[in-house]
């Protein structure tokens, strides 16, 4: 039971660092554009993090995503020491990303982790090729696809509103961005709040305390979405820089264009029950709002850096994840 317990407190701990590591996500482009300050903001995605919960229960009906998590590795493979050593190496690369200001993905390091601790307990038998290949799938098809819907809402936006005066449009969309920001934050707490809760299920299913995903109890779902609101609350500065301004220099109207895009993308892979990176997801939508003015618009150097960010996070966390089994398995003397 105490191992039960230290592994759920440390699935909260992650969700909430989740939550302070990605507020840029969803905050960036509404603060550099002066919409709201950092501490609005904050409170503002918070909020709609939270209401996510609501929003998946009672009007989705089902907590997809958290499902998909819980098949990354089979469940005769899992066990609390392979769970406890994969949310130590995501929680371990989350701070250390966070603090050199990199916007990687929190979602595929715990994914990562979970599946380095299990192959190198069980070998790669251990692990559902499926879900994996799915999973990192996304890697490159989520910021594609926010990328394509920003693109096509930005020139819908220019031509609509091509005959406006720049200063009225600017008033307009800065209105705007207030309802776009939260559909995005809300989409945020919809993907990454259902990650944790697998992993949580997960554990509490290899201890026997249920049976499956769809016994899980309603304390886990508040307790995870509470928590990385709350973690949202605590900011993330560092990434806010790289996601507001780094990029491309963003104005309220192309905002509006890209928190709109990386919201419907989120909703999507909702609907597809495909957990996804909505760090990719809004880096994707802002290059394509950026791209629409001028290709040279893109700081396409600092994008190809985000790149081998994205791409290397699971193998890293993986490794990572497997050294720490190593020493756990030492130490506690079981699978």
């Amino acid at each position: 039971m105490t191992l039960l317990i230290i592994v759920i407190a440390l699935a909260i701990i992650f969700d909430f660092i989740n939550g302070f590591h990605d507020a840029a996500n969803s905050i960036a482009t509404i603060v550099t554009t002066r919409v709201l300050t950092p501490f609005q903001a904050v409170l503002w995605a918070a909020s709609f993090n939270f209401i996510a919960f609501f929003v998946a229960k009672y009007i989705i009906g089902e907590f997809g995503i958290a499902n998909t998590v819980s098949k990354v590795v089979w469940e005769k493979f899992i066990t609390l020491p392979i769970i406890m050593s994969g949310l130590v190496a995501a929680i371990s690369w989350n701070l250390l990303t966070w603090r050199l200001g990199i916007p990687s993905s929190s979602s595929h390091t715990l994914i990562g982790g979970f599946a380095g601790a299990a192959i190198c307990g069980n070998g790669f038998q251990a692990i559902q090729g499926g879900v994996i290949v799915k999973i990192v799938s996304f890697i490159f098809l989520a910021p594609l696809i926010g990328m394509l819907i920003s693109s096509l809402i930005t020139i819908g936006v220019v031509w609509a509103f091509k005959k406006s005066h720049p200063r009225k449009a600017d008033n307009i969309f800065k209105k705007l961005q207030l309802a776009s920001s939260g559909l995005f934050s809300l989409g945020h707490g919809l993907n990454d709040s259902q990650k944790v809760m697998g992993i949580i299920a997960t554990a509490m299913i290899a201890f026997g305390e249920m049976k499956s995903v769809h016994d899980m109890p309603d304390w886990i779902p508040l307790t995870c979405f509470g928590a990385i609101g709350l973690g949202t609350m605590m900011g993330g500065w560092r990434i806010v820089k790289t996601m507001g301004s780094k990029i491309t220099k963003v104005t309220p109207i192309e905002g509006v264009c890209a928190e709109t895009a990386g919201a419907i993308t989120l909703f999507i892979t909702e609907i597809l029950k495909i957990p996804v990176s909505t760090t990719h997801t809004i880096t994707g939508a802002i290059m394509g709002v950026g791209a629409v003015k001028r290709l040279s618009a893109v700081r396409w150097g600092v994008t190809i850096n985000l790149l081998w960010a994205w791409i290397l996070t699971i193998p890293v966390s993986a490794l990572l994840a497997a050294l720490i089994y190593i020493v756990v398995h030492h130490l506690i003397g079981i699978q």
